[in-house]
């Protein structure tokens, strides 16, 4: 234990030397402070390391102080260790080895979600709805979904065996795979929506967004597309050239996209798109939500700060943020914020002030009251601090609780993959419907599964209940409650029926992905999206459209 203790001593004490000659070379104040609390972190470490009851990891010790150093300035500055190097390189390239599947988690089941086309899974016959046994004969039945995707993924060439569980079989069947180099589109989608309006989901902002974008609106246009709507929900946003080059299709080449402000003044940069446009006339139609967030925002923003296009759907995530890698010792990397961005109004779109916080730890949004108003090129307003909005707010698909019971519970996947080995093929994504006899039996299969939930009113009325009788209300208050719920007690059969168009549709889309993938979930669900419905409305309204966009001819 002596030894040990000897050896931490002598490596903790290293940085100490270091930072204390800096700080005598830098007589500022906050520089002493600098090299005296990473003393006392050192001496820390050496006394934890040295007396502890039990041993300590070093490794997973300093990890955790690192992270919660960190997590006092903002949630995207982070510490990469050199074992989630190669992880956070997927999430910036969109590449790995593996087999090109998503997997997912469902009624104690771990199942393969969805393959990718043309990547081993794929084509190694493995279908939506397997449920995986084993990899490389280790059990996966209780391990996690990102356990076993560790397990998956490996150098490309390298052999992996799967063993799964299908619907309709007796005994497993197993599937040897060789790992490929996956790469995941950002565009794993584009299409006509109908005969003149085309459609683009772009869901990353990793390297070659901007020409897959590109591609797409090239194509559509030769499929007779004259208007467009470039989907950016569920974005999380990606690389700022990225964004750049985007938003650079539609924009003419030299304008002014988004220009970077942060402490270190040499790092301050506006960008341009550097790039031919591909298309600065045809009308634009950008979905956004809660979720389409940093470069989906700069998009989003330039588009709206030009007057280029309309914004469909919900204000965005507010994330007006940069970060930059910046290397560490043996190979760990450090994200860390190091600017603001702002679009070409001059706004700038985060909406959490990170350096202010509540008592209690938490953050501050920027309240209405403080937020700024700028004006687009055609002298609309539009406000900072808080994320982009709509032009034309429009509310996602709202389903009821038996909707989402049936769904959580994965019935209606597990149904989907029913239907799928009963019949052998269904007509186009648009056009499948279920017949009235094919809902029948869905609901003949579900009379004997669990799907019990409360309705949004019962809710109410437990809380009402529950309230009233802290607040100690007398005994005819609380037998009217009790009387209310008896009368509106939800009725699973009658809410099969009330509810049916809804569910059928659900049901409709999940089985549609069973015969055309990715490519069916999407075009399945267009007759259905308020937002893709808002979208082609007012592109396809000339008038309203250049109302919105104040235009003059």
């Amino acid at each position: 234990m002596r030894q040990k203790v000897k050896k931490w001593t002598i490596a903790a004490s290293l940085p100490i030397v270091v930072f204390v000659l800096f700080a005598y070379t830098n007589p500022g104040e906050r520089y002493f402070e600098i090299a005296k609390n990473l003393d006392i972190f050192a001496t820390l470490f050496k006394e934890v390391n040295a007396y502890y009851v039990d041993e300590v990891n070093p490794n997973t010790f300093i990890k955790s102080g690192i992270d919660a150093m960190l997590a006092t300035l903002d949630p995207y500055t982070n510490y990469i260790p050199e074992d989630d190097i190669e992880d956070y390189r997927t999430m910036t390239t969109n590449q790995y080895g593996g087999i090109g599947a998503l997997i997912g988690r469902s009624n104690n089941k771990n199942l393969v979600i969805m393959p990718y086309e043309g990547f081993p899974a794929f084509k190694a016959g493995l279908k939506i709805g397997d449920q995986l046994l084993k990899v490389n004969n280790v059990d996966v039945a209780d391990k996690n979904t990102n356990e076993i995707s560790k397990l998956l993924k490996g150098q490309a060439s390298t052999d992996v065996v799967i063993q799964v569980k299908r619907y309709g079989f007796d005994e497993p069947i197993s599937f040897n795979l060789k790992r490929e180099k996956i790469t995941i589109d950002n565009v794993p989608y584009f299409g006509m929506v109908t005969e003149d309006v085309g459609y683009i989901k772009l869901t990353d902002f990793t390297t070659s967004a901007g020409k897959e974008v590109g591609k797409a609106v090239t194509h559509l246009k030769e499929k007779g597309a004259k208007k467009v709507i470039l989907d950016l929900r569920e974005n999380p946003g990606g690389l700022l050239n990225e964004a750049v080059n985007v938003t650079n299709i539609f924009i003419p080449r030299g304008e002014e996209i988004v220009n970077t402000k942060g402490k270190v003044t040499d790092w301050n940069k506006t960008y341009k798109g550097l790039n031919n446009p591909i298309d600065t006339e045809i009308p634009l139609a950008i979905l956004t939500n809660n979720r389409s967030a940093s470069a989906s925002e700069i998009v989003a923003g330039t588009i709206q700060d030009y007057d280029r296009g309309v914004l469909v759907g919900k204000k965005t995530f507010g994330k007006g943020l940069v970060q930059a890698t910046r290397p560490l010792s043996y190979n760990s990397q450090l994200k860390v914020t190091t600017a603001k961005y702002y679009i070409p109004s001059g706004r700038c779109i985060q909406a959490i002030n990170y350096s202010e916080r509540n008592e209690d730890g938490s953050v501050k949004r920027i309240p209405d009251s403080l937020k700024v108003e700028f004006k687009t090129r055609n002298n609309r307003t539009v406000y900072d601090g808080g994320g982009i909005d709509p032009d034309l707010s429009i509310d996602y698909r709202k389903l009821a609780p038996i909707t989402l019971s049936l769904i959580g519970k994965g019935l209606i996947f597990d149904y989907a993959t029913k239907f799928y080995y009963s019949n052998d093929s269904i007509s186009s994504p648009k056009e499948f419907r279920l017949s009235d006899d094919q809902f029948a039996d869905f609901l003949g299969w579900l009379s004997n599964k669990d799907y019990d939930y409360v309705s949004r009113v019962e809710k109410t009325l437990d809380d009402l209940l529950k309230l009233s009788k802290e607040e100690k209300y007398n005994g005819t208050v609380e037998s009217t409650i009790k009387d209310l719920k008896k009368e509106i007690r939800h009725n699973k059969e009658k809410d099969l029926d009330k509810f049916r168009p809804e569910i059928k549709s659900i049901l409709e889309e999940e089985i549609a992905t069973r015969y055309y993938f990715q490519r069916g979930m999407i075009e399945a669900s267009f007759n259905n999206d308020p937002q893709v419905l808002e979208a082609v409305k007012v592109l396809n309204n000339e008038k309203q459209y250049d109302d919105i966009l104040a235009l003059v001819e």
